[in-house]
């Protein structure tokens, strides 16, 4: 089977390519990904010599490319993790969203449609997609659902409904087999601390201060990365075409509680004296129109395919900063911006 994971250099998606590059040998495993400012060749670097992996650089919204490496490598299954993802960044930057969610999804979804022919046996077009889609909760109230409409409210989770859309109307215009899964926050190793997590241990280890928008009220569900790459291939495998599974961490958090838990084991980590960094937590102006509330019912994914995570939030958090702080170089890298020239080097070196 030949399987291409597309966004396999960035956060959850090099978590997911590493799963199935060490578990599924007898597939061959192709990570497409455009190493924009999120891509990041160190995070599999491990897997350069596996025998079953290949690595492929390049624009999921160039057409012309797409059609050339489908009909190069003759793809079976899509999983599709390449997207644009910071709600700031699309605040600022909208259009650049709507060109790589939205028709770098299309174009995916058409590329393969005609690389198939119409033959979809043992053919998958697996969309992994967010809880943001569905818009916002109120505090202390009901939970997003497979069935939940769709209300996004940023120009990033726009971008995400529509490419949700665009897979659904390829499944039932073409008869394409496709898998959706929308997941709640994830957190974990390799997270771009651009994110709240890696943002704030960086901040504590460097004595840098805290921001909180707003008040800190708005609440997160998070879901460890690794058990979201379980999710995934949990779907993949045993998911139902047509079907749509949320992927949540059973881990409702107000920003400002997380807050104060991470500057605790942080500092207790560091040798700093108990409440050091609370002291660095600064509210400033909110997010424009930032959602209050998000929290996913995975009781579909649960019930029907028998996948749970795997980690309290606390044990998570504690692996997830151990694993900061004993890549001091990998973040230091990422922070500077020295992982972008050196890998674009090392890799226009390599095609050469």
């Amino acid at each position: 089977m030949n399987v291409l994971i597309t966004g396999g250099a960035g956060f959850i998606g090099c978590h997911v390519v590493r799963l199935f590059v060490e578990k599924y040998p007898e597939y061959r495993i192709f990570n497409l990904d455009k190493l924009t400012y999120s891509g990041n060749l160190e995070n599999v670097k491990d897997l350069e010599d596996s025998p079953n992996y290949t690595f492929i650089k390049g624009d999921i919204s160039d057409l012309e490319f797409v059609r050339e490496i489908f009909e190069k490598h003759k793809f079976d299954k899509v999983i599709h993790l390449a997207a644009e993802s910071h709600v700031d960044r699309s605040i600022s930057d909208p259009l650049i969203f709507v060109k790589t969610n939205v028709m770098g999804t299309a174009t995916l979804l058409q590329v393969a449609k005609e690389s198939w022919k119409g033959n979809y046996e043992n053919k998958l077009f697996y969309h992994v997609s967010t809880d943001e889609v569905y818009g916002s909760l109120e505090l202390g109230g009901d939970f997003f659902y497979e069935t939940t409409p769709y209300d996004p409210r940023s120009p990033y989770s726009a971008s995400k409904a529509s490419s949700d859309h665009m897979v659904r109307a390829w499944g039932h215009t073409y008869k394409m087999p496709i898998i959706l899964s929308n997941c709640s926050n994830n957190y974990g190793a390799n997270q771009f601390p651009e994110k709240l997590i890696p943002l704030f241990i960086n901040n504590i280890v460097n004595g840098k201060s805290l921001p909180v928008y707003g008040e800190g009220i708005n609440v997160r569900d998070w879901l460890w990365v690794e058990d979201h790459a379980r999710a995934i291939d949990v779907i993949f495998h045993n998911g139902k075409h047509y079907e749509t599974y949320n992927i949540g961490g059973h881990n409702e958090w107000k920003n400002i509680d997380l807050i104060k838990v991470l500057c605790k084991l942080v500092d207790a980590k560091i040798g700093n004296e108990p409440g050091t960094s609370e002291k660095l937590i600064t509210f400033v102006k909110d997010r424009a129109g930032h959602d209050l509330r998000y929290a996913i019912d995975a009781s579909k994914l649960e019930n029907e395919l028998g996948w749970t995570p795997s980690l309290q939030f606390e044990e998570g958090l504690s692996k997830t900063i151990d694993w900061y702080l004993e890549n001091k170089e990998w973040l230091d890298s990422v922070t500077s911006g020295a992982y972008l020239d050196y890998y674009t080097k090392q890799y226009e070196s390599s095609e050469s």
